[in-house]
C-alpha cells in the first residue's frame, strides 16, 4: 500500500519534531550539568551542601568498586516492580468491578477518596506494626499509595465513555460484558497506559517512603543513611541513580504505548 505525498510530509514533519524535542531535552541536561559542575569547581556552591557531578562520578565508582551498588539497586527495582505490578493490575480489576457494579461504585467511592487522600508518611508506624519491618511493609506502602489513585483514574476514565455510543449499542440489545470488552475497555485504552506513567512515579515514591523507613538495604537506604553521615555525594548520587531508572521506566511505558496506540 503506498503513502501519499502529503502522509509522508506530515511524517517527515513528526520526526523532524520529535528529533528537535529530544535535542532540546538533552540539551538541557548537558547545560544544567555543565554550569553545576562550573559553579562547584570556582566555589560558587558549597561541594560539601550541593556536591558535583565530578563528585557524583566518584562516589559512582567506589560504590561499584565495592560491589555493594548493584545490591541496592536490585532491592529497588524489585520492590518497585511488584508494587507498579500489583497496582496496576489490581487498579484495573477494582475499577472493572466498579464499573460493572454501579451501586458498589456508589457505596464505595468516599471511602476510596478518604484513603487516597490519607497522608501516607503517617502511616508508616503503623504499616511497621501491622505487616512488620520487612520488604511487605515497604510493598505495602507502595500499594496504598499507587493502589487507590489508579483505581480512582480508571474508574472515571471508564465512566466518561461515549455515553451516546453506549446507549445505540443498548437498543442494539448489546450485552453489558460487550460494551466492556468492545467499547469501555478499548476506548479507554490509552487512559490505561497513562495511569501506568503515573503509576511507575507512585510506585516508585512508596518504595522509597518505605526504604527510609525500614529497609537495610536499597536505594532508598543509601539516601537515609548518606544523610545520617553527612554524606551529601552518596544521597545525591542515590537521587541520580533514582532519576535515572524512573525515566527508564517511563520511557519503556511510552514504547509500550507506541506499540499499541497509533496516533
Amino acid at each position: 500500500m503506498s503513502i501519499s505525498n502529503e502522509r509522508k510530509e506530515y511524517l517527515k514533519k513528526k520526526q523532524k519534531e520529535r528529533r528537535i524535542i529530544i535535542f532540546a531535552q538533552v540539551l538541557i541536561l548537558i547545560v544544567f550539568l555543565i554550569i553545576w559542575e562550573v559553579l562547584a569547581h570556582y566555589k560558587v556552591i558549597n561541594t560539601f551542601l550541593a556536591s558535583s557531578p565530578s563528585l557524583i562520578v566518584k562516589t559512582l565508582s567506589s560504590l561499584v568498586e565495592s560491589n555493594d551498588l548493584f545490591a541496592h539497586i536490585k532491592v529497588t527495582l524489585l520492590e518497585t516492580i511488584i508494587s507498579f505490578s500489583l497496582a496496576s493490575i489490581g487498579g484495573l480489576a477494582i475499577a472493572s468491578i466498579l464499573w460493572w457494579n454501579e451501586r458498589l461504585a456508589k457505596i464505595v467511592d468516599p471511602y476510596l477518596t478518604v484513603i487516597n487522600a490519607l497522608p501516607k508518611v503517617a502511616l508508616g508506624p503503623l504499616i511497621i506494626i501491622w505487616v512488620g519491618a520487612s520488604t511487605k511493609s515497604i510493598i505495602f506502602m507502595a500499594l496504598l499509595i499507587s493502589l487507590f489513585l489508579s483505581i480512582i483514574n480508571i474508574y472515571h476514565s471508564f465512566k466518561e465513555t461515549d455515553k451516546n455510543y453506549l446507549i445505540l449499542l443498548k437498543s442494539l440489545n448489546a450485552s453489558k460484558k460487550d460494551l466492556f470488552f468492545k467499547v469501555v475497555l478499548p476506548s479507554n485504552f490509552s487512559n490505561i497506559i497513562n495511569n501506568l506513567k503515573i503509576n511507575t512515579s507512585m510506585a516508585y515514591i512508596g518504595v522509597i517512603m518505605g526504604e527510609l523507613l525500614v529497609s537495610k538495604k536499597g536505594l532508598g537506604y543509601l539516601i537515609m543513611y548518606g544523610s545520617q553521615v553527612f554524606n551529601i555525594n552518596l544521597v545525591i548520587t542515590s537521587v541520580f541513580l533514582l532519576g535515572v531508572f524512573a525515566f527508564l521506566f517511563y520511557y519503556i511505558i511510552c514504547l509500550v504505548e507506541k506499540k499499541f496506540i497509533k496516533k
